[in-house]
């Protein structure tokens, strides 16, 4: 067997259930108890350098 088949039967079988897993977790990241405050902080952040004229 060669390493390309391999390579693509872990891509095909395990691959995608990491790949799925993986963006489960970014998605679902921001959800967080903790995250909060970093949520809000980003909610602002394209207001900090805005002067209230």
């Amino acid at each position: 067997m060669s390493l390309y088949e391999t390579l693509r039967h872990f891509a095909d079988s395990y691959g995608l259930a990491v790949i799925f897993a993986l963006y489960l977790t970014l998605c679902l990241w921001h959800f967080r108890p903790g995250a909060g405050v970093h949520v809000d902080t980003a909610k602002h952040s394209i207001f900090k350098d805005q002067d209230d004229v």
